[in-house]
């Protein structure tokens, strides 16, 4: 299972809000993502992501894919 770390990435630089997501997105990576867009990444895990915005998200961040995304392995059905 993958688990979206955003929040968690966000907060360690002392970004709190979605506005502040939202500048930091135009001003380091040159990338705009509409409010409903920015929201719906902060509320909840995207099923996909076009590689674009992952890019953005990396460089306005200054983190890596691996920082966004943690994979926890599913516990396995026995016998399947």
């Amino acid at each position: 299972m993958l688990i979206w770390m955003l929040r968690k990435i966000m907060a360690e630089r002392g970004i709190w809000t979605g506005a502040e997501l939202a500048r930091l997105l135009k001003e380091k990576a040159g990338y705009s993502l509409s409010a409903p867009s920015i929201s719906a990444l902060l509320t909840s895990q995207p099923k996909q992501m076009k590689a674009d915005t992952l890019d953005a998200l990396c460089t306005a961040l200054e983190c890596t894919p691996s920082d966004l995304w943690v994979h926890k392995p599913s516990k396995q059905v026995k016998g399947a």
